[in-house]
């Protein structure tokens, strides 16, 4: 799939703040080598760089655009690289995993993170964060145009649906079983968001995007604009403008595993 970090970065203070929530519930003082795995544009690395002036920290993400904006802020201890999170595995020698938003996107990562969690060193940590959001309407709503007679032969299978992640006690039992302490916990975040289609904007970087590309890949643009006019109409009467804005409830899972 590709992406677009410009279009991602639209609301760069929405979606750190939830990585900022989790990184503040990472025990670990002075970790050695940090793995990000999911890396995005670089700027979450970057924090944790301040936070850990002598870590080395090294980003993986799968796409070339994100890893082409993330190079921008390499250093000699933060460095990105092309890479895919399915396969990648720890070396021992890696003192936190973390990754935010992006095992919904990854089939099968309740192995993955079963493998991470038994690699987790004494002192280490594991800690990564997914939206719990497939059931709200900006989903919802995406979900049911997709699979309507319009839509269901160009978009059969495209999405992701409510299995793509597990509930929070699931993903505390995982990180138990593998002899780790942990901290747990959902957030619903409240984003006030401004424009006129706010929240077609914010689906625009990410859960959006595998739709437009497979529109452009058997029809023409026209059939992603014909989809996101349809859907556009739909989340303004989903979520209303008010005085102050459009508000987006968003709710995430975090989970944190330290040993």
């Amino acid at each position: 799939m590709q992406w677009d970090p410009a279009q991602y970065d639209h609301f760069a203070d929405e979606r750190t703040r939830p990585f900022l929530d989790l990184l503040a519930r990472i025990p670990v003082q002075s970790p050695r080598r940090i793995v990000d795995l999911g890396c995005g544009t670089g700027a979450p690395a970057a924090l944790m760089a301040r936070r850990w002036p002598s870590a080395r920290i090294e980003g993986i993400d799968s796409s070339p655009a994100m890893i082409d904006r993330a190079q921008r802020l390499g250093t000699d201890r933060l460095t990105f690289h092309l890479g895919d999170v399915a396969t990648w595995r720890p070396d021992g020698d890696v003192d936190v995993i973390i990754s935010n938003a992006t095992l919904q996107w990854v089939p099968g990562h309740w192995e993955l993170l079963r493998r991470w969690a038994g690699a987790v060193p004494v002192g280490g940590c594991l800690a990564f964060a997914v939206p719990a959001n497939f059931d709200a309407p900006s989903h919802v709503l995406m979900r049911e145009m997709a699979e309507s007679p319009r839509w269901r032969d160009r978009l059969a299978g495209v999405l992701r649906h409510h299995d793509s992640v597990r509930r929070a006690p699931d993903y505390g039992e995982l990180l138990l079983d593998a002899g780790l302490d942990i901290d747990v916990w959902e957030t619903t975040y409240l984003h006030r968001l401004s424009g006129a289609d706010p929240v077609l904007d914010w689906v625009r970087g990410t859960g959006l995007r595998p739709v437009l590309e497979r529109l452009a890949e058997s029809d023409t643009d026209v059939a992603a604009a014909e989809f996101e006019q349809e859907y556009g109409a739909q989340l303004r009467a989903a979520y209303p403008s008010g005085p102050h804005g459009t508000l987006f409830p968003f709710r995430r899972i975090f989970a944190v595993g330290h040993r």
